[in-house]
């Protein structure tokens, strides 16, 4: 019973608001109709059309207004809400800015357009104020990326450390927080730009910190730890994203579409996310391939000094590592093992695997 009273309540509620559109429709139509009937009536000059003409098209219009005008306010209105509930809240700021600069533009046209001779005059401000509006939201949504950067070029938004600003705006994903590496990168200030990092890197972060295997637990702790590092001490910007709230796919999906919107580029160390970053145009900066290019070149007759830790695979050799962690072979090095040797380099292999250094000991150890 109660049920059916909150139901009747709804339900009259919902009546007397589409009765009140439907008045509020035949009003609005009604006045046009008499508008245009006194528009006809000037024009044609035919005596006694006047009242007759201008009663029928009040009348016609008034009917169609009461007819139309509540479903179409209904669900244009339900419509607008349910867009609206799914649109990122930064799309609606920009969309609110470009309504208004674009009904700025047609206040300012209004007076010369309303200049024109008969309803032309009268119609041309209305119209131009609906287009300007549309195309105001429409240009400062899908080039709100563009605009952003030009804003913060032009007032010059100050870095976290080093007081200088730079447009360039960088995406990292999970796997290069995790590594740990693009901390100290950042610190060095090597990079140029703002670090954007996204809301699903971090809930991908959390999920691995909460996971109920140790290996991945401990990776997401870690991953956590360097966010909040690279926050302490970065000397670049860090900025933190909501993204785009209907996308709801894979992290690394996401990261290549917000890269395109943005014109971001993608700090990685996850090889297929560089591969189809690159497909589709993205500039992607491989914390891998840094490594790689930052590793000392080694030529065959120099001298280094290393410590042999393990027995190699063939009769009497030695393993040893460099800092950058390249292996070194040592031939006849198996008698050094948990010591420093002197150690001669004789060739360099390039492997799919890395790279490997081969030597043997200088001949005075």
């Amino acid at each position: 019973m109660v049920h059916f009273f909150h139901f009747s309540r709804k339900r009259k509620a919902v009546v007397a608001l589409d009765l009140l559109f439907r008045c509020l429709g035949a009003a609005v139509f009604g006045l046009s109709g008499w508008r245009l009937a006194t528009y006809v009536a000037d024009t044609v000059d035919i005596p006694g059309i006047h009242l007759p003409l201008t009663i029928s098209l009040i009348g016609l219009a008034a009917l169609v207004g009461f007819l139309i005008a509540a479903p179409l306010t209904v669900r244009l209105f339900q419509s607008f809400m349910h867009h609206a509930r799914r649109v990122p809240a930064h799309d609606l700021v920009w969309g609110l800015l470009g309504l208004f600069l674009g009904l700025l533009v047609s206040v300012l046209l209004a007076v010369p357009l309303s200049l024109l001779p008969g309803l032309l005059g009268n119609l041309a401000p209305i119209v131009v104020s609906v287009v300007l509006g549309i195309l105001g939201i429409a240009v400062m949504v899908t080039r709100q990326a563009d605009f952003f950067e030009a804003f913060r070029s032009l007032a010059h938004v100050p870095g976290a450390r080093d007081g200088k600003g730079h447009g360039t705006r960088i995406l990292v994903d999970t796997s290069s927080i995790i590594d740990g590496r693009i901390a100290d990168i950042c610190h060095t200030g090597f990079l140029q730009g703002t670090l954007v990092i996204p809301r699903c890197v971090l809930n991908e972060l959390q999920r691995i910190a909460d996971s109920g295997d140790s290996l991945r637990r401990n990776r997401g702790r870690r991953g956590l730890e360097v966010l909040n590092k690279l926050q302490k001490e970065s000397v670049i910007p860090i900025e933190i994203t909501e993204g785009d709230a209907e996308d709801q796919g894979e992290v690394d999906g996401h990261l290549v579409k917000m890269a395109k919107k943005m014109r971001a580029l993608i700090i990685t160390n996850d090889y297929n996310l560089n591969r189809v970053a690159e497909i589709q145009g993205i500039t992607v900066l491989n914390i891998n391939e840094l490594a790689k290019a930052l590793r000392s070149m080694v030529m065959p007759g120099e001298e280094m000094s290393i410590r042999i830790i393990q027995e190699g695979k063939e009769q009497g050799q030695g393993i040893g590592y460099l800092e950058d962690g390249t292996m070194v072979v040592v031939e006849g090095g198996k008698r050094f093992i948990n010591s420093q040797v002197d150690v001669v380099v004789t060739r360099v292999l390039q492997t799919v695997a890395g790279r490997m250094v081969f030597g043997q000991p200088r001949s005075n150890n």
